[in-house]
């Protein structure tokens, strides 16, 4: 499935941010940054995710500073945001979650 920016595909989105609360769109893509308590947990959580983005053959465009997780997620060859996209952002946040991260603000 692909999501592009007419008005069923904006509807998909939505519903999609409305199950993954802390990401937004930002650019045209899938945007969240995740706080860790420090630099090993971060890399940690990368590690991880790596693995799966790896097996999938779809990998995020990321930055890492200390415990700090920048993440933005599209499908290039698609031209926008993906069902790949959305399913990346469910795992990692699944990952993130046992992980626990700083609660956001925090």
């Amino acid at each position: 499935m692909r999501y592009d920016h007419n008005q069923s595909n904006r509807v998909e989105i939505q519903k999609a941010l409305a199950e993954l609360d802390s990401w937004a769109v930002a650019d045209g893509k899938l945007h969240r940054e995740y706080r860790f308590r420090n630099f090993v947990q971060a890399f940690g959580f990368m590690a991880q995710v790596a693995l799966l983005a790896e097996r999938a053959a779809h990998h995020p465009e990321w930055s890492n500073v200390y415990g700090r997780v920048v993440v933005d997620l599209t499908t290039h060859e698609a031209g926008g945001i993906t069902r790949k996209d959305v399913d990346l952002a469910r795992e990692m946040e699944e990952i993130a979650g046992r992980s626990r991260p700083v609660p956001a603000g925090g």
